[in-house]
């Protein structure tokens, strides 16, 4: 796909890696960004900062809510005619495992997977009916392989993985373009915390959320799936397709070591 005088929609546009997708569009040429956030000044601020032809425009959503999803979609094709592109972005991340209370997995499973789910069913009639359009469903390399100290966000992140490769099994013979975007550590403040000084085990290899635009550009380009920043996670992938047992054991010890930064953290 060439992004030049496309119509895009970014959620969780406001912040990290969705405001540098904003950004990077803008860059390419993209004849409007929609950008979609809980914070409507956020959103009216990172819209200002669109340059070039594109015009920008902030919606405050809530991507919990298949409502303002679909009011998102009304908004922007009214605006701009239609939507070309839409890049479900927005996610949170809830620590905890079996201590996790039944609110907190029915609310990061509305934002991480049902979000995606009401994207789609917004756009993709309007895209059908072109026979073209883009989805770009952000997950994480968690939903390939694991988040050693969140079960929920393992969880969802793993569905957002399934439902992004059924969209592109339903739909990829009828114009409908899908790719999945999965970053491990991003410097943004979901990784390094409000102060932005929080060490993690993802800490040592992260990166900018302006390279993960980049790799986002470079993949939508090339119509590729499966969107890996960080290139050694296909290599993890294919190690635990081909020994699972013993993949179990080596995510055991990153769990360790999780553990130990933790509490050399909480001195």
């Amino acid at each position: 796909m060439d992004i030049r005088n496309k119509v895009v929609v970014v959620t969780g546009g406001a912040q990290g890696i969705g405001r540098a997708l904003c950004l990077r569009f803008a860059q390419a040429g993209a004849r409007a960004v929609v950008v979609a956030d809980l914070d409507q000044a956020a959103c009216e601020a990172v819209a200002s900062e669109l340059s070039g032809p594109t015009t920008g425009l902030g919606v405050k959503t809530d991507v919990s809510k298949e409502a303002e999803i679909q009011q998102l979609v009304q908004r922007a094709t009214e605006r701009f005619g239609q939507v070309d592109v839409f890049c479900s972005n927005a996610g949170i991340i809830l620590r905890g495992g079996m201590d996790a209370t039944p609110e907190q997995w029915q609310r990061i499973h509305e934002i991480n997977v049902m979000a995606h789910v009401w994207a789609a069913r917004a756009v993709l009639p309007q895209m059908l009916a072109r026979g073209e359009g883009y989805l770009v469903n952000t997950a994480s390399a968690a939903g390939l392989l694991a988040q050693v100290d969140s079960a929920m966000y393992t969880v969802t992140k793993h569905a957002a993985v399934a439902f992004a490769e059924w969209l592109s099994i339903t739909y990829g013979d009828k114009g409908i373009r899908v790719s999945c975007l999965c970053p491990q550590g991003v410097r943004t403040e979901m990784l390094l915390g409000k102060g932005g000084n929080r060490q993690s085990f993802l800490s040592a290899g992260s990166v900018s959320p302006e390279q993960v635009a980049d790799d986002v550009l470079k993949a939508m380009h090339d119509e590729k799936f499966l969107i890996l920043p960080h290139p050694e996670v296909l290599t993890y992938l294919q190690r635990k397709a081909a020994d699972v047992e013993r993949w179990i054991r080596g995510m055991r010890r990153v769990r360790d070591q999780a553990e130990q930064m933790r509490a050399q953290e909480g001195r």
